[in-house]
C-alpha cells in the first residue's frame, strides 16, 4: 500500500483532521451528500441562529433525530486504529464531526471543531454548556431562564476552537487527513499552520486535493475509506516507531 520509506525515530506527534468520512462508515450520513442529513431540511433553517430564533422548536426536533441517530451506531475500524496509535505516538484529533464516535473509541485528545451533538447550552449565556444525551425541547431552560439550544457552531457563528487546533497543527510532525476535503473554511486554513517537516497522509477515497493541500511537499494520498486506510497508516507507522 504504502510504496515510501521514512524514519519516525524522534518524530513522534501526530495531528488527525478528520471530517464526516470519518463517521459515514459508522452509518451517520454526512451533509451534503444526495440521502444526507440536510435533505428535507433547508440548512438555513436549522443551521442558523436566525433560524434557532424563527423556529426554534423545527431546530431541537432536527438536532433530536441526530442525537436519536447517534445511538444507535458505533466507532468503525478507522476510530479504533487511532486509539491504537496512541500506543506510539502522542496523538491529537481535530475533528469537524460532532458525534463522540472518537471519544467512544477511547482517544484520549479529541477537540471538536463544530460542537458536540451530546452537549447542548443557554442561548442567553455561552458558558453555560452541560452533557445531554435526550431530547431537548421548549420547556427546557438554563438557571437564568434561557432555552437550551444545540452546542453546534452554526454557520454565521465563531469557530471559537479554531486557535487552538491551529495551535495544534503547527506542533505537528505527521498530519493525517481524514475524511475531509479540507476545502470548506475556516477549517481548511488548518493545514497551511504545519510545519515544512511535517508528513501529511490524505486518506480518502475520492480525493480532492484543495489549494492549501497542493502547497504541501510531503504530501502522500492514500485512496482508501477510513475503516481500511487508517488501520493500515496506522499499522505502518507504529512498525517504524
Amino acid at each position: 500500500m504504502f510504496t515510501h520509506k521514512y524514519c519516525m525515530v524522534n518524530k513522534n506527534r501526530v495531528v488527525v483532521l478528520t471530517g464526516a468520512g470519518m463517521s459515514a462508515e459508522s452509518g451517520i450520513s454526512t451533509f451534503r451528500d444526495a440521502g444526507g442529513l440536510w435533505e428535507g431540511y433547508d440548512v438555513m433553517e436549522v443551521a442558523s441562529p436566525e433560524g434557532w430564533r424563527r423556529n426554534p422548536e423545527l431546530v431541537l426536533d432536527f438536532y433530536n433525530q441526530r442525537r436519536r441517530q447517534l445511538k444507535t451506531v458505533y466507532p468503525n475500524a478507522g476510530h479504533v486504529a487511532l486509539k491504537k496509535l496512541e500506543d506510539g505516538f502522542d496523538v491529537h484529533i481535530v475533528t469537524q464531526n460532532v458525534d463522540d464516535l472518537h471519544e467512544r473509541a477511547g482517544s484520549s485528545s479529541v477537540l471538536h471543531l463544530h460542537g458536540e451533538l451530546k452537549k447542548v447550552r443557554s442561548d442567553i449565556n455561552d458558558n453555560y454548556v452541560i452533557d445531554w444525551t435526550e431530547d431537548v425541547t421548549l420547556d427546557h431552560q438554563c438557571p437564568q431562564g434561557g432555552r437550551l439550544r444545540p452546542h453546534i457552531v452554526w454557520f454565521g457563528e465563531m469557530v471559537p476552537m479554531l486557535d487552538t487546533a491551529a495551535l495544534k497543527c503547527s506542533e505537528a510532525d505527521i498530519v493525517m487527513i481524514i475524511g475531509t476535503s479540507l476545502q470548506v473554511y475556516p477549517a481548511a486554513g488548518l493545514i497551511s499552520y504545519a510545519p515544512a517537516h511535517a508528513q501529511v497522509y490524505y486518506i480518502d477515497p475520492y480525493p480532492s486535493v484543495s489549494t492549501e493541500l497542493n502547497r504541501i511537499k510531503k504530501l502522500h494520498i492514500i485512496k482508501e475509506n477510513a475503516a481500511r486506510g487508517v488501520p493500515a497508516l496506522v499499522d505502518e507507522l507504529l512498525s517504524v516507531f
